[in-house]
């Protein structure tokens, strides 16, 4: 193993080969076993949890991938090196948005330039290990109002199209958007006399056969946020009305209809009207109200149309995972009705994760820092007691849309992000864009250590950015050869020393993050793990600052051998932290000799 990390850091980080060569030599015990390379291909599902093709239980890290604008053919601009950025900050999935608008621009007519361009970009992921979830993207059914069907497909009867003060507003405002998607549910038919939900199954069927035999897929996330269409005109006075009561039972006042109205109409009174909300028990009564409408259509037409698409996919694929979302009020907590899909047989398909989405009151408003914990925990809980229900694996398709906001919207984000270690999601943040790495969030919430491949069941694991602590339990099983495989963001932070066992790193191309590999111990066992970044003290750094420069004088190798031994180690020890200290002694012949070797080889 020592061997083959001075030849992998060599070709990666020929500055850092020494240091990292201190590193294990500190870190790993004896040092003799060599990892084989268990890079997963494929990710299934077993049980209620993701898996490889080594039998490890999964955790899918992911971002959303999008680009909505049709003047860019709907594809997401970034080349082949945005894919390695994206590794290198820990995520080994994507979901990537496709639009039916760019699939199918004429009845039956499918857009192969745009498959082809998406094939090019599922290739730069799977290069770089990270897998894809292809979803059938729609924001207020159609590109007529904002994406998803095409023109052609947008029943909308002429009705008129109203906004509101957040764009999903218009969802419950706008009567051609609701009749639109009652059009959709009814299958009503297209231009070409075939129903437009059939349509929409035949397209799914055609992008499954092009990617039912490429493992870098790993499903189908068959609609986003399905709406229920013009029962929302039920589904918004019964809320209000929930609402109403409980300002009733607070103020002892009776709002009128019109003050109902206006206490969500703008961005500052919904904020206002929020803070009624905050405790567990009155958002659960108020939205708690609209679950029989929703369920009607859950368990109804949405049911109905995921199993159409299930059974056309299942005729060309039946080794991908199929994605299903709760419906759009089911981004607020809303407990969802819906169930998996069946085979031809009636029984239960398998391969079925369930895909929510969680999203506060406050998200899209310049309010979103104001977002309530009690909220978001209550609608992550109730995620994670449907993923129970269902037996599936849960992977939670969207979250966050903190975009530009401040520092201020740091603490929502690292609440949700313990929710989403606590319940051990599978996850997909909501979304990249161009610079979303420079935010405040991004550093302190979401570029964070967790355990992408775990060797047997994990229990339990956390991040704690305060404390800068990880913790990971799990079960390992002594019939899995593959070992656990735990993302590191910042090795110049890493301080492995209570790490028991014998383990590999892996340090990745130009960037400071990086792979720890604990080989499994051949007996099923509790294992733990706890460590603490070595906060203030960046020893990488100060090696980089102080060993490194040092390779000037490799040119002077007319000194005295020992004088010159004497100063690279002095130089060494001034980079490692007072904890390691005590262990220089018995790493001094490998470290020395092998750094005479490298100074040796370059002054030839």
């Amino acid at each position: 193993m020592i061997a083959r990390m001075l030849s992998l850091n060599t070709r990666l980080f020929p500055n850092q080969v020494a240091c990292i060569f201190l590193i294990t030599m500190l870190f790993t015990g004896c040092g003799t076993a060599e990892v084989p390379e268990f890079e997963p291909a494929t990710i299934t599902i077993k049980g209620d949890c993701f898996i490889d093709e080594h039998g490890r239980e999964v955790i899918l890290n992911g971002i959303n991938v999008v680009n909505k604008s049709p003047e860019d053919n709907y594809l997401f601009q970034g080349g082949p090196e945005f894919y390695q950025t994206l590794a290198a900050w820990g995520f080994n999935c994507i979901r990537f948005i496709i639009i039916w608008d760019g699939l199918e621009p004429e009845p039956g007519v499918y857009n192969e330039s745009y498959l082809s361009e998406i094939d090019k970009r599922i290739d730069w992921a799977a290069d770089n290990g990270i897998f894809v979830i292809l979803d059938m993207h729609q924001d207020l059914f159609s590109v007529k109002y904002s994406d998803g069907a095409p023109d052609w497909a947008t029943l909308d009867e002429g009705k008129p199209h109203e906004t509101g003060a957040v764009w999903s507003d218009a969802y419950m405002l706008s009567e051609a958007v609701q009749t639109a998607f009652d059009q959709f549910w009814a299958d009503s038919p297209a231009p070409d006399g075939i129903g437009i939900q059939e349509h929409y199954v035949r397209l799914w069927q055609h992008v499954a056969a092009r990617y039912a035999a490429n493992p870098a897929v790993i499903g189908y996330d068959i609609m986003n946020e399905p709406f229920p269409g013009s029962v929302a005109m039920e589904i918004t006075p019964t809320l209000l009305s929930a609402f109403g009561q409980l300002v009733y039972e607070q103020t002892g006042e009776v709002p009128s209809e019109t003050e109902l109205m206006a206490a969500f109409a703008t961005e500052e009174n919904r904020t206002r009207s929020l803070e009624l909300l905050n405790t567990r028990e009155n958002y659960a009564r108020v939205i708690d109200a609209i679950e029989p409408l929703v369920s009607k259509f859950e368990t109804g037409q949405l049911q109905s149309m995921y199993q159409r698409v299930a059974s056309a996919i299942r005729e060309v694929d039946n080794s991908h995972i199929l994605f299903l979302e709760h419906s759009y009020y089911g981004n607020l907590g809303v407990r969802s009705s819906i169930r998996p899909t069946q085979l031809t047989d009636r029984s239960p398909d398998p391969l079925i994760a369930y895909a929510p989405h969680a999203y506060d009151l406050t998200t899209d408003t310049r309010s979103a820092a104001a977002s309530n914990p009690v909220r978001v925990n209550l609608i992550l809980d109730r995620i994670a007691e449907k993923g129970d229900e269902m037996e599936a694996p849960v992977w939670l398709g969207e979250w966050g849309a903190y975009y530009s906001h401040d520092d201020a919207i740091v603490p929502v984000a690292q609440n949700a992000i313990r929710q989403i270690e606590k319940h051990l999601f599978s996850h997909a943040y909501w979304s990249y864009d161009q610079g979303t790495e420079e935010n405040a969030y991004f550093k302190q919430a979401l570029l964070r250590p967790y355990p992408a491949y775990v060797n047997g069941q994990l229990v339990s694991y956390s991040y704690n950015p305060s404390s800068k602590t990880f913790e990971m339990e799990w079960r390992e099983d002594a019939d899995i050869k593959a070992p656990t495989a735990i993302f590191i963001p910042w090795f110049s932070r890493l301080d492995t020393n209570q790490i028991e066992g014998v383990f590999e790193l892996q340090h990745l191309i130009n960037s400071d993050a990086g792979w720890i590999y604990i080989l499994p111990d051949n007996q099923s066992s509790q294992r733990k793990l706890t460590w603490i970044n070595v906060n203030e003290i960046h020893w990488w750094d100060s090696y980089c600052k102080t060993v490194i420069p040092f390779r000037r004088y490799w040119g002077f190798l007319g000194q005295n051998s020992v004088q010159m031994e004497g100063l690279i180690l002095a130089r060494l020890a001034a980079c490692v932290p007072e904890t390691f200290r005590g262990k220089i002694p018995t790493t001094v012949t490998f470290v020395t000799s092998s750094l005479f070797s490298s100074v040796q080889n370059a002054s030839r």
